[in-house]
């Protein structure tokens, strides 16, 4: 049953992850495009605030205690790296991951705000 779990918790967070990433491209997806990043980005602060970790992601919590309970161990704060970590078998830098994770965030998140700023203007 856990490892269905984790096959889900995968699949939707990495969906959500090139969501975050790619989905101002569309013009149909920019609305919710900017509020997965909003959400995203208050989850990093103010969850992260309230839990006492910047960077939280309750989706990257509730994921590695189904990994702990399958017996994975000394898993990394990211679920980022993590998941690079497990696609290619290689151990990456953490501190290179957060600010790779850091850039493309607010790179997706500017970019968002333009679009759909642009786009209520015209409107």
């Amino acid at each position: 049953m856990y490892k269905l779990i984790d096959i889900l918790f995968i699949v939707f967070h990495t969906s959500l992850i090139f969501f975050n990433l790619f989905g101002w491209i569309w013009i149909k997806t920019r609305k919710l495009n900017l509020y997965t990043l909003l959400l995203t980005g208050g989850s990093w602060l103010i969850l992260g605030l309230i839990v006492g970790s910047i960077g939280y992601c309750p989706f990257t919590d509730w994921h590695f205690s189904v990994l702990y309970k399958m017996g994975e161990t000394n898993l990394p704060n990211s679920y980022i790296k993590y998941l690079a970590d497990r696609l290619t078998g290689m151990d990456f830098d953490p501190a290179l991951v957060d600010n790779v994770t850091l850039f493309s965030f607010l790179i997706s998140l500017a970019i968002s705000l333009f679009l759909n700023f642009r786009t209520f203007i015209r409107r």
